[in-house]
């Protein structure tokens, strides 16, 4: 099989045209499942770091849109409320309740439309977010309703740009309504996650002052883990469409849960495409059979001296075959590494990670193989059962 693979060699060097021809549609194939592999591949952690992995463990229930029934109940984000996802739904670690407002905050001349989060003790920590100066909220801020704000790193840049924010008071006015409030803390620049608010208050200070309402606009429920956020997705769902009687009375998410659509959705449209991809491995292989039978013919007289010395027609159908399967041996070796070229570039070129999805670089080259040994087969058949009398007169 060795001596066939050299002189397999030694005729694609005499006919570097046709050997070429042959390759392009192999490298061609495996090429386009490389890139399109890495790129599905790319893109999926492109999305996972834009998430970050903070607040996957958390799953965020708000109220629905759908009509509710005459006998439905109106559900509320109450202590009661909270207290009975605790008593009805396992798996739970720790329940935010919080609330947003578009204020306006000024300091000196400075003045501008922020997006502010009334916030529970704890809830920062919860997304791992880290302060750049100051302190995160206290219990006691939270009960008594202290006048303390926490700035984002670009909320904190507009309003204090010489970097000394902590300490001093800022305005905010919501409704009309003007308050005075001490910055205690400055929040690291972020890169990643979910939570994306200007500027945070104790919510104890927005139920007391800026609306006297126990309720919350969105629960943000701790799982134990990851993997079971996305259990409590489905149970709080059920949970909630019992407690009120309605389908859709609560939306409820996970980020957990979305990243593993989109990871699947990724996938699938990558599966697709590559099969699409590999449809030229196909052409390609119907192109080596071409070119295989013409070998076959032109080599008849070849085929005929080799079985006039003793050559068997397995011995025949060997050499063609390990012919047909060294073409595609070659094109998927170079397929990989121009595949892998063009996601260097292309990633390159889009400022994203690469990822090389070495899977795929294996599926497309064995299957560029077994095209070669397929396609290949009816010509080394035909080039076994020659007659020799028949061949060696052939021209």
């Amino acid at each position: 099989m060795w001596e066939d693979f050299i002189y397999a060699l030694q005729s694609f060097r005499r006919n570097k045209t046709r050997t070429f021809l042959s390759l392009l549609g192999v490298i061609i194939g495996v090429a386009s499942v490389i890139v399109i592999t890495s790129m599905g591949s790319s893109s999926t952690k492109q999305v996972s770091d834009t998430f970050g992995t903070s607040g996957l463990d958390c799953v965020s229930i708000s109220q629905g849109f759908m009509r509710r029934r005459r006998d439905s109940v109106t559900l509320r984000f109450d202590e009661s409320f909270r207290t009975n996802l605790f008593d009805n739904i396992r798996g739970i670690k720790k329940v935010w309740y919080k609330n947003s407002l578009n204020a306006t905050l000024s300091y000196g001349e400075s003045s501008g439309s922020v997006n502010c989060s009334a916030i529970e003790t704890g809830y920062l920590e919860m997304y791992n977010m880290e302060l750049e100066s100051g302190e995160f909220f206290t219990v006691t801020d939270n009960q008594v309703g202290a006048q303390k704000i926490i700035l984002n790193h670009d909320t904190a840049q507009t309003f204090f740009p010489a970097g000394d924010a902590v300490g001093k008071k800022i305005m905010l006015v919501s409704s009309n309504v003007t308050f005075g409030f001490k910055v205690i803390g400055v929040l690291k620049e972020q890169t990643t996650g979910m939570e994306n608010g200007s500027a945070f208050i104790p919510r104890g200070f927005y139920s007391k002052k800026i609306r006297p309402n126990p309720e919350a606009a969105t629960v943000l429920v701790q799982a134990v883990s990851n993997e079971k956020a996305v259990e409590l997705v489905d149970q709080i769902t059920e949970y909630c469409t019992k407690l009120t009687g309605t389908e859709g009375s609560v939306n409820v998410m996970s980020m957990q849960s979305m990243l593993n659509q989109m990871s699947e959705i990724t996938k699938t449209m990558s599966i697709m495409l590559s099969a699409i991809a590999a449809i030229s491995l196909l052409v390609g292989g119907i192109g080596i059979m071409n070119i295989m039978i013409v070998t076959v013919t032109e080599r008849k007289q070849e085929i005929g001296i080799r079985k006039a010395l003793g050559a068997s027609p397995a011995d025949i159908r060997q050499q063609f075959l390990v012919e047909s399967a060294s073409i595609t041996l070659i094109g998927g070796i170079l397929g990989i590494i121009v595949g892998i070229g063009i996601s260097l570039a292309v990633e390159y070129v889009q400022k994203q990670s690469f990822i090389i999805n070495v899977e795929a670089c294996i599926i497309a080259f064995v299957f560029s193989v077994f095209v070669g040994i397929f396609f290949g087969l009816n010509p080394a058949s035909r080039a076994a059962k020659l007659d020799p009398v028949v061949a060696l007169s052939g021209e």
